[in-house]
Order: structure tokens, then C-alpha cells, then sequence
């Protein structure tokens, strides 16, 4: 038995040395299947004396793991050997990069920007209630105010005309105040929704950066001064900052805050029309009704609120005239601010 099993591990090693792909099963069936020269040998085992069974039994196990293992070897081989060569001679082929949508740019930067102030971060839902996006905001149910913001409501089991899409990222301001005590700094960038007709410069949905200061002592030079370290970090130091009054419901008094424009120099100037201003953001001194709503004594503190929309600014900044342009997933217009 152990000559026939040796004879037969020579014999079967040496013909899948020479077998390729398409031969290996018929390799395997021929010897390790179960009609196979191994598993006939395997049978006659039980023929042998008693005495040399176990031994038998054992050199025919190993001489079919044996094969077994230099059948799959040889599977390994001709993966290996199937390959293309690789060619170290040829130039490599630049990977193509993403890179940030332009309007995540432009947050990213006004995070950056405002954080060397001490403002934070902090992220709020889309999804609000009439009572944060509205009235705590110092604009009750009826109130005139309400008209400037056309709203989508949202039809929410067991809470009929209560939910909407939130129309600024203002209603921040009443959660965080609400969780923390003085002083507060923050800033709210995210999406806002309204209900508007789409053209050059309106859109249904857009992006809003909300800023908010709440300590005491806090005055208007303190907004000014902040806006103006905005704006000139953002778009030059040479820039200009005109404060014009305005009206809010949830600041008194209010503000809209203008920079001179970057590019009147050239005629006709499609930016501000060639009157040298831009108009940016709306701000104002957060109205004591809001403070004493989320439980602040509006004796004792007070702060600043502005907020500012990003397409705008980066309108600005890149010369862009249609803010369609930033949702048409048009390559060609993207690729143009491709920084990762």
C-alpha cells in the first residue's frame, strides 16, 4: 500500500505541474474525487490486515492533503501568472479630486473667520415649530411681521399648522439661549426654506449664517466693530462698511449693514448697479422681548444678532449673477471653486 500511495503522489504532483486552468478540476476529479485513484485506494484499506490498517489509513490521509494543498498552490500560481506585468517605465495616471461645493467653502471660511473672535459654531433642525421660528422671536400669531417670510408648514400628526420648514436660522438663538446662561457667542449656519419664486436671486431653499452676542455691556459700536472684522477679513481690508437703519421684529434697534463694492471700478457694474454699495446682511440689538422669553433679564444683558445669507456672499465674492448656478450640479461651473 505504501508503494502504490508514494507512486501515485509522484505520478499526480508531476501531471499538475504540467495542467493548466482549464484542467485542474478534471486533475482533482481524477484523483481526489470520489470515483478517483485516491479515494479506489482509500476502499481496499479495509481489505488489509487489521495490523496495518491505522498505518495505511494515516499515509493515504496525508498523501490526500498533500495533494490537496498543491492543488490549490497551483490555483495561485496561474492567478499570478494570468496578471498583466507591470510596466514601472509607464507614467502614472492622476487621480481626479473632489473638492468643496462652493457654498460649504464659503461657510467654512465665515466659521473660520468669526471663530478668531470667540464665536462658535453650533448646528440647530430644519424642521421648527411656529413657537421657535415665530413667537419666541418676538412675532406672536397675527403679527404684520410674519408676512415677510413665506413659509412652508408641514402637515404633522397631532400638531396641526405648528411645524414648518424654518424660514431663517434665527430660532437658534431662542434654543441656545434657552440652554445656556451669559454670556453667549455663536454662530448658526444651515439651510432655511421659503416659499419664493425662483429667478437670479431668490431661491426656495438657501443657506443662512445667524450670528449672537449676549452679555452685558454690550452696545452697537460692539456690532459695528464685529461686522467690520467680517467683512474685511472676507473681502479685503480696504473694504467699507456703511450701518443704514432697518426693521426687524426680534431686534431694536435694527440694522442692514452695506461694504463698498469691490467691482464698481469697472462700468456698468453688476453688483451694486454702480451706486458703490453692497448690500450684505440685516443685524440689530437683540430686542429685550427675545431675552425675556428664553428667561434672560433684559436689565441685565443684552447683545447683538445679525445674519447673513451665504449665496450672497459668495455671489459677491466670485462674481456670480444667478444663484441657480450653485444647484444645477453643472460640473463645469463647479469645478471652477474645486478646493478640498
Amino acid at each position: 500500500m505504501q508503494d502504490r500511495l508514494a507512486e501515485l503522489t509522484a505520478r499526480a504532483a508531476a501531471e499538475l505541474a504540467t495542467t493548466e486552468r482549464a484542467g485542474l478540476e478534471d486533475w482533482r476529479l481524477a484523483y481526489l474525487g470520489r470515483s478517483g485513484e485516491l479515494t479506489a485506494l482509500l476502499r481496499q484499506i479495509g481489505k488489509l490486515p487489521a495490523s496495518e490498517r491505522p498505518e495505511a489509513g494515516r499515509a493515504a490521509n496525508a498523501v490526500r492533503d498533500e495533494l490537496t494543498q498543491a492543488l490549490e498552490e497551483r490555483r495561485r500560481q496561474l492567478a499570478r501568472s494570468g496578471l498583466e506585468p507591470l510596466d514601472v517605465t509607464m507614467p502614472g495616471f492622476a487621480a481626479r479630486t473632489g473638492g468643496l461645493h462652493p457654498i460649504t467653502a464659503t461657510i467654512n471660511e465665515i466659521r473660520q473667520v468669526l471663530a478668531r473672535i470667540g464665536f462658535r459654531s453650533v448646528a440647530s433642525t430644519e424642521v421648527e415649530s411656529d413657537d421657535y421660528n415665530f413667537s419666541k422671536l418676538n412675532i406672536p400669531e397675527g403679527h404684520p411681521a410674519r408676512a415677510m417670510w413665506d413659509t412652508f408648514f408641514i402637515d404633522a400628526p397631532g400638531y396641526p399648522g405648528q411645524m414648518l420648514l424654518r424660514t431663517h436660522t434665527s430660532p437658534a438663538q431662542a434654543r441656545v439661549m434657552e440652554q445656556i446662561p451669559p454670556p453667549v457667542r455663536i454662530i448658526v449656519p444651515g439651510k432655511v426654506f421659503r416659499y419664493e419664486d425662483v429667478d437670479a436671486s431668490h431661491e426656495a431653499m438657501f443657506h443662512q449664517v445667524e450670528g449672537l452676542a449676549i452679555d452685558t455691556g454690550i452696545t452697537m459700536a460692539d456690532l459695528r466693530g464685529t461686522l467690520e472684522f467680517c467683512v474685511r477679513a472676507m473681502f479685503g481690508h480696504d473694504r467699507k462698511v456703511r450701518i443704514r437703519g432697518s426693521y426687524f421684529p426680534f431686534t431694536e434697534p435694527s440694522c442692514e449693514a452695506d461694504m463698498s463694492c469691490p467691482f464698481c471700478r469697472q462700468r456698468g457694474c453688476r453688483v451694486c448697479g454702480n451706486s458703490g454699495w453692497v448690500e450684505l446682511l440685516g443685524a440689530g440689538m437683540v430686542h429685550p422681548n427675545v431675552l425675556a422669553k428664553v428667561g434672560y433679564d433684559p436689565d441685565r444683558y443684552c447683545g447683538f444678532a445679525f445674519g447673513m445669507g451665504v449665496e450672497r456672499i459668495a455671489m459677491i465674492r466670485h462674481g456670480i449673477d444667478d444663484i441657480r448656478h450653485f444647484y444645477r450640479n453643472d460640473l463645469r461651473f463647479l469645478r471652477q471653486f474645486a478646493t478640498i
